[in-house]
């Protein structure tokens, strides 16, 4: 577990260390391209992913503590949070792919390298996150079926 988590520390570690390279040789138009976001679905996503983390933590002790019934109702809420967080995703992309403002598009490569690579850097690094919490809903649901058949 500590290796995977030192492993995701250095994968997203780097990637914001390149994204602030990149944002302080494009200030500007990094500054103009993150107007395009929403700081609102920003927010409730932050939200859903710091509940979930709290909730998923929380089922590990309850699970230790043997208190099984507890640790799946905290499950379940973990599981229902990680599905908001990829819905609000959903609607977000949706949204730039509508207005056609993603990476590809000759909407966004009229505005410049900056907004492009602004672009770019977005739907990559929310993309591996959604990516993450897929993979995790996965582990997770694999984890509560274990959990249910009161297997280790």
């Amino acid at each position: 577990m500590w290796l995977f988590l030192f492993t995701e520390m250095l994968l997203f570690g780097g990637l914001f260390v390149v994204y602030s390279v990149y944002r302080f040789r494009n200030n500007i138009a990094f500054h103009l391209a993150a107007e395009e976001l929403s700081v609102f679905i920003g927010t409730i996503n932050t939200i859903i992913l710091l509940i979930s983390s709290a909730t998923i933590a929380m089922s590990i002790t309850a699970i230790q503590k043997k208190n099984k019934k507890f640790a799946l109702l905290l499950i379940g809420i973990t599981i229902f949070l990680g599905l908001a967080f990829l819905l609000n995703k959903y609607f977000e992309w949706g949204g730039h792919i509508r207005e056609h403002i993603y990476p590809g598009s000759s909407v966004l490569a009229l505005r410049g390298q900056g907004d492009v690579l602004f672009m770019v850097f977005t739907f990559f690094m929310t993309g591996l996150h959604a990516l993450h919490i897929i993979i995790g809903l996965a582990f997770i649901g694999v984890i509560t079926a274990k959990i249910i058949r009161n297997k280790n």
